[in-house]
């Protein structure tokens, strides 16, 4: 847009030239337009009762003698009038070379009412046009600022949260005005456009900081710093910097930025509290739940998640992933399932988030929250893993979570990085396989060295360790006694005594490794010593499945560890069992109905007791594996 001061460099046929500059800013004034008026049209109708804002009043046809006398009065009136309708400036037509066009008592109004006078030496008919061009130039530049305005408003975050808005803001701001730019606090650069625009700026900041004052010269030489919020006294500054001076619009324009980029860093802030004050609420929820505390933790939760937390079950889920993810992780868990489920990252783990799942019991959305959480937890990558607990009593959270914790422990070891629940797990997987073969094959090596007499042991034994005689007999179409016959040659083959729940267990299991388990592709263990099964139980694997079947077992109030361990040790007899305990029969059997939900497990199975089996040896060291009368039983069982 053209300026007073700008006009007679752009249009130098008009021959214009100050005489009183009027007041420092009247160089840069802008001009809305020219008002043509001559001294005959003032004296006989008056000044016009209206002016444009902006405008450049011209007086043509003038002359030093004929701005004496009358006219001098209607000269005093139009200048109040321009004064007060803020007119650019005030030309008159005048003869080359005239030296004093205007009476020293219009130059002294002029100057105290800041109004510029000017000269123009130029036909009048040079000035025809100039009018309309300055309407189109500002109808052009118009259009061009809104079209910047509205880009500028294209840059707002659709969400408060967006960590990018202030950078595409100052992206703009550079782009658009040809600079660089900075936001930043005193502590941090909140946005930088180029890259190396902090480091050229941060003189100027640090300058203006220290003295109060902006310096006169930087990496270009003009600099301006505008505060984003000086009402409020916030440190966020806007710092930009260029070659060339920066003009009205320009200025105006940085005005308008810096008005959203303090919105934007005020919604960043107040977002900030809200979310820390949310996050605080949400962590003591998680650690009232953590203590039992269920009727405190839904009075901290009523006005943040409605209704959440009233249900008296839940799950627990436990994510791990890279400390430098786990935040905006946390925040994708939250805005995917936290209207179903309490997220909080976990207070005393930079990996961990913790994911509460009230369970209502007349809906199921369990899968549909796990299925989630499964999925999220696939695209953080292969450094993260997901463990779930079971449904548990929301007083009982605290035990909830060490499933969960120990889950998650136990998907990180595995390919597939989740594990909702490890009582699901099956342990024969869990075991290294390669040495697990090597263990079988030397166990079961006295049956297999014949393969006349291997074939009818690998048909008959799996199902009779697992059934009684007469129903193996009927599930394998064999008469009872020849399958008698056959576990009994079995037995004395392998130096073994089936009715100890101990052998069996061993024998079954060797069995399932060699018929079902075995892989082609894994690699043979040969001229070693095999591993013993205590050994092959040793893996975290395993050790973590054990830890979940048998940590419900000990946290029931009843003795539940010592009528399952004496219940084994009388190889799965409930009598002799009850009389070392000094129980009744009904009690012992109570207690193992216990187990069975806590493990979920069907004891009366042998796949059922072999997990308790070994559960219990892994976690506490009993009972004893295996008590096989030949001599390689110690090192094989």
């Amino acid at each position: 847009m053209p300026t007073l001061g700008s006009l007679p460099t752009d249009k130098p046929k008009l021959e214009l030239t100050f005489v009183v500059n009027g007041s420092p800013r009247s160089h840069s004034a802008e001009i809305s337009g020219v008002v043509t008026l001559t001294p005959e049209g003032l004296l006989e109708n008056g000044v016009p009762p209206t002016l444009v804002d902006g405008s450049l009043v011209l007086i043509t046809g003038a002359s030093p003698f004929r701005l004496r006398g009358r006219i001098t009065a209607v000269l005093e009136q139009l200048l109040q009038r321009m004064s007060q309708h803020g007119s650019a400036g005030l030309a008159v037509s005048a003869a080359p070379g005239t030296r004093q066009m205007f009476p020293p008592a219009i130059v002294d109004q002029a100057a105290s009412l800041g109004i510029a006078l000017l000269v123009t030496s130029a036909p009048t008919e040079c000035w025809e046009g100039v009018h309309e061009e300055i309407q189109q130039s500002r109808l052009m530049f118009a259009e061009r600022r809104a079209a910047q305005l509205s880009s500028l408003v294209q840059e707002l975050p659709a969400q408060l949260a967006d960590p990018r808005a202030m950078q595409r803001i100052a992206d703009w701001l550079a782009r658009v005005l040809d600079c660089q730019v900075l936001v930043s606090e005193p502590e941090r650069v909140l946005a930088a456009s180029p890259a190396t625009a902090a480091e050229q700026l941060a003189q100027a900041i640090i300058r203006q900081s220290v003295d109060g004052v902006l310096p006169e010269t930087l990496s270009g030489p003009h600099t301006q710093l505008i505060s984003l919020a000086p009402a409020s006294a916030a440190d966020t500054v806007l710092a930009v910097a260029r070659r060339t001076p920066f003009d009205e619009a320009d200025l105006r324009l940085l005005r308008h930025a810096a008005k959203l980029l303090g919105l934007v860093d005020q919604a960043h802030r107040e977002y900030r509290a809200a979310s820390d004050a949310s996050h605080a609420a949400r962590s003591a929820a998680f650690e009232l739940l953590m203590d039992g505390e269920v009727d405190k933790a839904r009075r901290v939760m009523a006005n943040l998640a409605p209704g959440l937390l009233e249900t008296e079950t839940a799950r627990i889920f436990v994510v791990e992933t890279r400390p430098t993810s786990r935040d905006l992780a946390a925040r994708r868990f939250s805005a995917s399932v936290g209207q179903q489920a309490l997220v909080v990252p976990d207070p005393r783990n930079d990996r961990r988030i913790l994911i509460v799942h009230p369970i209502r019991l007349d809906e199921d959305s369990r899968a549909e929250v796990s299925a989630e959480l499964t999925r999220l937890v696939g695209a953080l990558g292969p450094s993260s893993s997901l463990g779930g607990s079971g449904v548990y009593s929301m007083r009982l959270l605290a035990d909830a979570l060490r499933e969960a914790t120990t889950a998650q422990t136990f998907a990180a070891l595995q390919p597939d990085p989740v594990a909702l629940s490890v009582h699901g797990a099956d342990l024969v997987s869990l075991l290294p396989q390669a040495e697990a073969q090597h263990w079988a094959r030397r166990l079961l090596h006295p049956l297999m060295r014949d393969e006349s007499q291997w074939e009818p042991m690998r048909e008959t034994l799996p199902v009779a360790l697992a059934y009684p005689y007469t129903v193996a007999a009927r599930r394998l179409c064999l008469h009872r006694n020849t399958v008698m016959r056959r576990v009994s040659r079995a037995a004395e083959l392998l130096r073994m005594d089936f009715t100890s729940i101990s052998d069996r267990i061993a024998v079954a299991l060797a069995m399932e490794l060699v018929t079902q388990r075995e892989d082609s592709t894994a690699p043979r263990l040969t001229g070693l010593e095999p591993p013993s099964l205590a050994r092959l139980l040793t893996t975290p694997h395993v050790h973590a499945w054990a830890q979940t079947l048998v940590r419900p077992i000990q946290a029931d109030r009843r003795d539940l560890l010592s009528t399952a361990l004496a219940w084994l040790n009388f190889d799965t007899h409930v009598e002799p069992a009850a009389r070392a305990l000094g129980l009744s029969e009904v009690t012992v059997r109570s207690h193992l109905r216990a187990v069975e939900n806590h493990m979920q497990r069907d004891l009366s199975t042998l796949a059922g007791v072999r997990d308790l089996q070994f559960s219990l040896h892994v976690v506490t060291g009993q009972p004893d594996l295996c008590s096989g009368q030949r001599g390689l039983s110690v090192v094989a069982c």
